[in-house]
C-alpha cells in the first residue's frame, strides 16, 4: 500500500497547477508592460544621441569641420568639400582632404542628408549644422542643430 501513495504523491506533483501557470504569465505581462516602453524609446533617443555627438565641437563632423578651417582659412561652402576637393583653384591647392572617409557620414541615423549653412544664421561667425530629424522635414520641433535653443 504504501508503494501506490507514494506513487500518487509523486504523480500530484509532476506538473503546474493551471494557477501556478497563469501567475507566472500575469507577472512576466506586467514586467514587459514597465519594459518594453522603455526599450521602444531607447532606439530613438540612440539616434538622436549620435547625431548630436556627430554635429558637436569634438563630434565626427565637427572635427572635420574645424580641421577644414584651419587648413584652408574658412568653413566649407558645401559639406561635400569635406569628401571632395573642391573646384575653387585657391582652395584645392590648400586642401589636404577628405577630411570625412565617405558620403554616408554626411548622412543622419535617419538616411537623410545633414543640412549646412555658411555663414550660420544661429551660429554667428560659424555656421549652422543641422538634421532635419526623424520626420524628415526641416524647421520643424525634432530638428537637432550645432546651436542653442537656450537664445
Amino acid at each position: 500500500m504504501r508503494r501506490t501513495t507514494h506513487r500518487r504523491k509523486n504523480m500530484r506533483r509532476r506538473g503546474f497547477t493551471l494557477l501556478e501557470i497563469m501567475l507566472v504569465v500575469g507577472l512576466l505581462a506586467l514586467l514587459a508592460a514597465f519594459a518594453i516602453p522603455n526599450f521602444v524609446g531607447a532606439g530613438e533617443k540612440a539616434k538622436i544621441d549620435m547625431v548630436k555627438g556627430a554635429i558637436g565641437s569634438n563630434g565626427t563632423i565637427g572635427s572635420s569641420m574645424d580641421l577644414y578651417k584651419f587648413q584652408i582659412g574658412t568653413y566649407p561652402e558645401d559639406l561635400k568639400d569635406l569628401i571632395e576637393k573642391p573646384s575653387d583653384d585657391d582652395v584645392a591647392k590648400k586642401w589636404s582632404g577628405p577630411y570625412l572617409n565617405n558620403k554616408e557620414g554626411l548622412k543622419d541615423p535617419w538616411g537623410h542628408d545633414f543640412m549646412y549653412q555658411f555663414p550660420g544664421q544661429k551660429n554667428e561667425g560659424g555656421y549652422d549644422l543641422w538634421s532635419v530629424g526623424p520626420d524628415g522635414r526641416d524647421g520643424t520641433d525634432d530638428d537637432i542643430g550645432n546651436w542653442s535653443d537656450d537664445r
